[in-house]
């Protein structure tokens, strides 16, 4: 599969900060915790969790997507090797439709990130990834025929 390179194109801005507020936190010991939305367990609130947490928000508010058919931390095996998808995302049919990797805000989205999302990415074979920081995301199209891919202005309808 062709591993899409951030050069050109310009990153979306989801403007995830706005669902903060929506964020169920508390404080256990001197750890900060978040209700995660898909999972309904405490989580400890690291930076990668706080951005896949606005994003599973943005994705049902915005973006309508079905909460059932979102899946987080899920395992898949990647040549042998037990890996953790960040956000996976599946149509109607239950066919993997969108893989997001998430990274802490301080990290920038270069070609290694979205070479990490294509290698989990191996036995899905999702039409659409995406990679964000928070900050700003990236989403490309894959097409496996012709072993390209290109960058979205928008996130896909579901």
């Amino acid at each position: 599969m062709p591993i899409p390179t951030v050069t050109n194109p310009e990153p979306l801005d989801l403007r995830l900060e706005r669902f903060t507020p929506r964020l169920n936190l508390r404080t256990e010991g001197n750890r900060r915790m978040v209700m995660g939305e898909i999972r309904r367990k405490w989580l400890v609130l690291q930076p990668e969790e706080f951005v896949r947490q606005l994003l599973i928000h943005f994705l049902i508010q915005d973006m309508r997507y079905n909460r059932n058919r979102i899946t987080v931390e899920r395992g898949v095996k990647v040549q042998g090797d037990p890996r953790r998808t960040d956000i996976l995302v599946f149509d109607q049919q239950m066919r993997p439709f969108l893989l997001i990797e998430c990274k802490a805000p301080s990290v920038p989205l270069r070609t290694d990130v979205f070479r990490q999302a294509a290698h989990y990415n191996g036995p899905l074979r999702v039409p659409y990834l995406m990679v964000s920081n928070g900050r700003e995301s990236y989403v490309a199209a894959i097409d496996y025929a012709a072993e390209s891919y290109r960058f979205l202005p928008m996130v896909p309808e579901w």
